[in-house]
Parts: structure tokens; sequence; C-alpha cells
């Protein structure tokens, strides 16, 4: 299977937040946020694997500073690490006020997915291609939380 470069699938998606996605508190509410990270790395996941992939696990979701009504809500998102049937990809989310052009970094998020077949089984997916430094940085850390999730998971098991 002939591998692909971490930009083949590479997405920038940008959402306006209107009055039905605020909390009781007047901000953005979170779950309209992840959301959207889920709905972005998903789309990063088909893109490169060119099959369904469904959610497996989100590793991290970090939120920075709140979203209004009114922002323009921008998801950057990318593929970090494959492996056989695994794809992590990694969302930036950041806020634009579109008045005054500020930008606020507001989230990150790291989503692993698996490219499944028809019935749901696990297929193969192509290899990833890195394309820079960058791309071979977040490769590196990737496989580090993936080897920490992998050693979570067995001590899980572990208990009684």
């Amino acid at each position: 299977m002939e591998g692909k470069p971490v930009s083949y699938s590479r997405l920038v998606m940008a959402i306006q937040m209107n009055p039905e996605d605020a909390n009781p508190a007047g901000n953005v509410h979170g779950g309209v946020i992840m959301k959207y990270v889920d709905t972005a790395a998903g789309v990063v996941s088909i893109r490169h694997a060119r099959k369904l992939a469904v959610t497996a696990s989100i590793d991290r979701l970090d939120f920075h500073h709140p979203v209004f009504v009114g922002d323009l809500l921008i998801l950057k998102a990318s593929l970090n690490m494959v492996g056989r049937s695994s794809m992590e990809v990694g969302v930036r989310v950041e806020a634009e006020n579109v008045l005054t052009g500020e930008v606020r970094h507001t989230a990150s998020a790291y989503l692993t997915f698996v490219a499944i077949d028809k019935p749901g089984r696990p297929v193969a997916v192509p290899p990833l291609i890195l394309e820079s430094e960058e791309d071979s940085r977040r490769n590196c850390e990737a496989m580090e939380r993936k080897r920490v999730r992998m050693e979570q998971k067995a001590s899980e098991k572990c208990r009684p």
C-alpha cells in the first residue's frame, strides 16, 4: 500500500458560533466544540484511509480560553501518526473575533480513529509520509502518547 503525506488529508474548517451554541454562562458550550473537533478529526482520518473511520478514543482535550457567540471557530486538523488500522489526529482550535480580528488558541485535542470495512472490522490504512521536522516531532510525540495509552490499558486489565 502506497503511503500518503500528512498534507494529503490536512483540514482547516471554520464555523461561526451562534446563540444556540451557548451554555448557561453565555460562552460556547464545550460539547459543541467537542463535536466539531470529532468531526474535523474524522474527516482527516477518512481522507487518509479513503475508508470509513470511527472514533476510538480522545486521548486529550484541553480548553485554554472561552469561545464566544459570534466568534469564528477555526479547527486545524492533521494526522500525527498512523498504525495498521489506527490513526492519531491532532486538532488545534482557534476562535477569531470577526469584528476585531483577534485570534485565540482556545483548545487542543488528540483523537484516535480506526478505519473499518462495511461490517465494522478494522482495515489497514496507508502509511504516513512525514514531510517536515514539525511532522516528525508530532509523530514522535504521538508514538509516546500511544505507548502511555497501551501501558494504562494493560494496567487496567490487571485490576481486580
